[in-house]
């Protein structure tokens, strides 16, 4: 009997062993699943930073784009309104000048005619004193008349209203002026009536 007391004790241990064994198997095998979870977890984390990253450079590349856009139209409209502003203050004269030239075109017919006695002299010469007092102010604002006769014709200054067949002059040629023309600066106020030569 003695016998069967000692086996049993024995039978204990190595089942208490083996329960031992099976205990630390069953928590490595739970560390693993843990070390598992956590590394695909660090990975989906990685994976949606990374993300959000190229999400957050390509805004940041639109805004950049944007604000470039935004500084060149900025620079083209300030550079419009320099250039308007230049360009007013350059031909601030012109509407001035326009209403002034039917004006100098009655000047120019009154002494053209032909006066007897002493009172329409006087007068004439009158005229003639103001007619020279606004081209000189016109000539002040950078107005000057175009030249025409013997010029060659030039569309952009010269408007041929007739054609003329004078052996003095070269083909065309303007051979007369029948209005004036003013230009202001480097702007046709209004272009030269002429005949031109064929």
């Amino acid at each position: 009997m003695e016998e069967k007391n000692n086996i049993a004790p024995e039978m204990d241990q190595s089942e208490e062993t083996q329960q031992e064994e099976v205990v630390e198997v069953v928590f490595a095998e739970e560390q693993t699943d843990e070390t598992n979870q956590g590394s695909s977890s660090e990975e989906s984390l990685e994976e949606a930073n990374l993300a959000k990253i190229t999400e957050l450079e390509a805004k940041l590349e639109e805004t950049e784009n944007r604000y470039l856009r935004l500084q060149a139209d900025f620079d083209n409209f300030r550079r419009r309104s320099r250039l308007d502003l230049e360009a007013s203050a350059k031909y601030r004269a012109q509407s001035l000048v326009t209403e002034l030239l039917p004006a100098l075109d009655n000047f120019e017919r009154a002494m053209q005619m032909e006066v007897d006695n002493e009172q329409a002299k006087s007068l004439q010469k009158g005229m003639e004193m103001v007619y020279q007092g606004l081209l000189t102010a016109l000539k002040n604002e950078g107005v000057e008349q175009i030249e025409a006769v013997g010029q060659e014709f030039d569309p952009h200054r010269h408007q041929a209203v007739m054609q003329d067949n004078d052996e003095n002059y070269g083909s065309n040629i303007v051979v007369a002026e029948l209005q004036k023309g003013y230009i202001l600066k480097d702007r046709v106020i209004r272009p030269s009536m002429v005949k031109v030569n064929q």
